[in-house]
């Protein structure tokens, strides 16, 4: 997946909340965590405590998700996607800001 970066991200690149989990960590990977952070300490320090208070640590958390599903090879259940659902929506909510601008 090619990365966007947070500058040329639009809302039109969000998935919905109930889009299919595949497009939704396809999206997901659109962003690298580690590299935002500068390592996996640094990305799941962030993803860990659910930070949601800048688009970068919003979009290092589904990143985070994404990429621990696939480690698991178990998909998000309904409280992962309860929490999904708030990440998605905090990353659409940063977008908005940044459009009205």
């Amino acid at each position: 997946m090619v990365e966007i970066p947070n500058s040329e991200l639009t809302s039109k690149f969000i998935p919905a909340d109930d889009a299919d989990i595949q497009d939704i960590i396809e999206f997901a990977h659109t962003f690298d965590g580690y590299k935002a952070h500068g390592s996996f300490e640094g990305c799941a320090e962030i993803a860990n405590i659910h930070r949601l208070d800048t688009l970068t640590n919003a979009r290092t958390c589904l990143f985070f998700e994404a990429r621990r599903w696939r480690h698991t090879g178990e998909g998000p259940d309904k409280r992962d996607m309860v929490y999904i659902v708030e990440i998605l929506a905090s990353i659409r909510s940063f977008i908005a800001d940044a459009e009205l601008a």
